[in-house]
């Protein structure tokens, strides 16, 4: 089978501009409201891409853990390689690619640091285990092997043995706040339809139909 055999035609709906909500967000929150109620594994996980300080970019799956006027809240290590490559580059894409329903949001825009009572907050709803890994892990750092990470966790637990694990100063959450945002609905023929908000002076959206 050649990977021309594997293409799909987009035949479950369309979106028209009368279709969305003025505010991207609460356009978001709904598409993602029926992910969830299809049964999309994980509709939460979105690419992350990132670039350094030369624009050479990098992307990876991470996860949504929220998502409110402001904008789009992840977490991870700073000093990981998106973390390093956001100091130097405060800026991001998201995409969360939905293929139940046919259905992608891109969305990008300026990346901040939230605040660190949020990463806390965040931070002790975490699973035992993952409190103690994001001590445990140099993220994106060369370990010397599976061994040398299993060894550090085991002294991690003896250190805290209950369940009072503090954030470490080196992880917290992020907040991509978006400048557009774009709703993907595949179509027959490839002529998808692709709706796409940009942001205005005083907060304003304006919504727009681009080619597919």
């Amino acid at each position: 089978m050649s990977l021309a055999d594997l293409r799909k035609e987009y035949t479950l709906g369309g979106v028209a501009e009368a279709d969305l909500d003025a505010d991207p967000i609460r356009q978001f929150q709904k598409w993602f409201a029926q992910a969830q109620e299809a049964g999309v594994p994980e509709p939460n996980a979105m690419v992350l891409a990132t670039a350094d300080a030369r624009g050479k970019p990098s992307a990876r799956v991470v996860l949504l853990k929220d998502v409110d006027a402001r904008g789009f809240s992840f977490y991870t290590n700073y000093q990981s390689r998106k973390g390093r490559e956001l100091a130097a580059n405060p800026f991001g894409a998201l995409n969360f690619f939905w293929t139940a329903l046919e259905r992608q949001v891109c969305v990008s825009g300026g990346v901040i640091k939230l605040s660190a009572e949020e990463s806390v907050a965040y931070f002790q709803t975490r699973p035992r285990g993952s409190r103690l890994g994001a001590w445990v892990s140099q993220q994106s750092q060369p370990v010397t092997n599976r061994a040398a990470l299993e060894e550090k966790l085991a002294q991690m637990e003896t250190q805290h043995p209950g369940e009072d694990i503090p954030l470490p100063p080196q992880w917290g959450g992020y907040l991509l706040a978006p400048a557009e945002i774009e709703f993907w609905q595949g179509r027959p023929n490839r002529l998808h339809d692709r709706l796409r908000y940009r942001k205005q002076p005083g907060n304003r959206w304006i919504i727009e139909r681009l080619s597919p």
